[in-house]
Parts: C-alpha cells; structure tokens; sequence
C-alpha cells in the first residue's frame, strides 16, 4: 500500500505536472503511459517510473478530460438488474466487468429502480457511455435503443430471452433450462411432472420461460406425459404445505426451479415422508456445490453462458466497429446433472 504525502489544507490534487517532474518525464509521456497507449514506444521501465509516482502522488486521470480529448468515453454502462442476480449471471457480468478493465474501460452500474423503459434508457444516456449492456429484466425498446445511439453509445446489447430491434442481442432461453430438466425426467421414466413456480415477483420471468420450455419438451417427446406448474413461496410453510397434499397430486417427480427450491422442497418431502426418488424424483437447476453435499444427493441442470469470443472483447470489437447488423448469439447451454434424487 502506497503512503501518500501530506498535504496542507488548500494544496490543490496532483496533476499529470506534476507526476512528470516528479517522475523527472515529460506530461506527454505521462499521458501515453497512464492512458494506455501503446503507440508510442516507452521502455518497460520508464512505465513502472510514472505509474510508481502516480501513486505516491494520489494522482488519478480525469475520465472527463479524457473523454473530451477522445471524443467519446470509455464507460460501459451495466444497469442494475431488477431481480437478484443467480450464480449464472455473477459468473458473466464477473468476469465480463475484469475483462473490460483490462482493456481499459470504465465500468459503470446504474440503478433504474421505478423507471421505466424508456425513462431508463434516457437516464443512461445522460452519461454519454460507450456501450450499454442491457439485462433481461429492463426491456429495451427500439426508442430506447435509438436515444442510447443518438448520445454516443457505439454498441448497444440485451442481454435476455429476446432480442430489440437495432441492438446487439445476447440470447439467453430460459426456456431450455426447464426442457432440459424434464427430457432428463422423461428419460427416467417420469411421467407426471410437477414445476415449481416461485411467488417471487423477480423470478416471475425466469419461471414462466422455463414452464414454458418444460411444456415443450412434453409436447415433443410425444409420450404420455403432463406437467404441472406447482406455486410455492420460498419460505417452510409453503413447502410443508405443498409436500403435505403431494400424495393428492399423483406426481412422480418434480422440477424445482432451482436448487434453493429443490433442497426446501426436497427437506419438506422427507418430513412428510415421500421417499425420494423411489416416490418422486426431485431435479433443480445450477448445480450448486450444496447440491452435491445433500443427501441424497441433489440432481441438477449445469448451465454457463458462452459467447463465440470473451464478452469483454466482443463489447471491444463491437465499440470499435459500430455500424454493423445488430449481432445475435444464443448463450445458454444447458446439461443435466443425474446424481441420486433422480
């Protein structure tokens, strides 16, 4: 940790002046070393000499002049989802913001709360980002799409189940988590098939494509079969309730949302003793390391999102190369996980 000098009250911040006499270089080389630019050959050492006297200093770039002098910014807006983000989406946006740092972007997150879609898309462009990557819980319109345009933003992207018109689209179907869940049911003998429907309004979304995707994959498995959507709060008693009429139900097994909702599902069935999985095969969905250590052992759908190149470089090639025909890549891969409750 770097011990900054003290300054007497009044003393104005460090500027690139001063990090240069300091670090006896001239601003402008300053300037190509803290900026990044690599097109201008500064010696490795020369480097570390400014960046080390940067930080004795508390001298920091003003990403406002910079802008102005660039023309643009080097801010990526990521609006706060709406909902709790799952395991999947702190996996991408992780590593999507580290990414975007290497390359020297700016990432910002913007709360939308109690705005609308259009509304947000205005309050973004206020800060004049390079690029905007937009969840699944805000829908972006086309209107949206085109003020974040006119502002600046050189690439524009949704990330959820559809993809608006004039923006870059990163398709995540939910639908296919639920269909996998129930061809993996399906191929296990499980006929009558229960799916759980969180009464949570943030998942509302992510549980109706998933119903949806658990219906289909009935339909095309063209078998004697029948889903079922199950409401259940995450909370004991609405299990306890559920698990108790499970018997009324005629139900083999169950799709549970997730695995949070599997293992209170599953824990309430045992209490009112329903064996799994001899009576009920039981099968959630992001493959939690909980997941592993229950017994019996919870099975699950894997799931990852994998775009064709690191998102953060896509974002870079995209910002780089605006103009183009809006871009569409389908995320979502999704795999079943047999362990013992199926």
């Amino acid at each position: 940790m770097h011990q900054l000098p003290e300054q007497p009250a009044g003393i104005s911040v460090p500027t690139s002046a001063d990090v240069a006499r300091f670090a006896g270089v001239s601003r402008a080389t300053v300037s190509y070393v803290l900026n990044n630019n690599t097109s201008v050959r500064i010696s490795e050492s020369t480097r570390r000499l400014v960046r080390e006297a940067a930080a004795h200093l508390g001298y920091v770039p003003h990403a406002a002049a910079r802008s102005l002098r660039a023309g643009q910014t080097r801010t990526v807006l990521l609006p706060a989802a709406h909902t709790p983000a799952g395991p999947l989406y702190q996996r991408f946006f992780a590593g999507l913001e580290s990414g975007l740092r290497r390359l020297d972007y700016a990432v910002v997150q913007f709360g939308s709360a109690g705005l609308d879609a259009d509304e947000a898309a205005r309050a973004w462009a206020e800060l004049r980002p390079v690029a905007v990557v937009a969840p699944d819980d805000i829908s972006l319109t086309p209107y949206g799409t085109g003020v974040l345009t006119r502002a600046g933003a050189k690439a524009v992207i949704t990330l959820g189940p559809q993809p608006v018109d004039g923006a870059h689209a990163l398709v995540v179907d939910q639908r296919e988590v639920g269909g996998c869940a129930i061809r993996h049911l399906l191929a296990r003998g499980r006929r009558r098939i229960g799916v759980v429907m969180p009464q949570s309004p943030g998942l509302a979304l992510f549980a109706g494509h998933r119903l949806a995707g658990a219906v289909r994959a009935v339909e095309e498995a063209d078998v004697d079969a029948r889903v079922r959507p199950l409401p259940l709060r995450y909370d004991e008693a609405s299990a306890e309730d559920l698990a108790g009429r499970w018997r009324t139900l005629g139900l083999d097994a169950v799709f549970a949302y997730d695995d949070t909702y599997a293992m209170l599902l599953l824990r309430a069935l045992q209490d009112a003793g329903v064996d799994v999985p001899s009576e009920t095969a039981v099968i959630g969905a992001d493959d939690l390391m909980l997941a592993r250590l229950l017994r019996p052992r919870l099975s699950s759908i894997a799931m990852e999102l994998a775009t064709p190149q690191p998102p953060a470089e896509m974002i870079d090639r995209l910002v780089r190369n605006p103009g183009g025909e809006p871009e569409r890549h389908y995320l979502l891969r999704a795999a079943a996980v047999t362990r013992e409750t199926s």
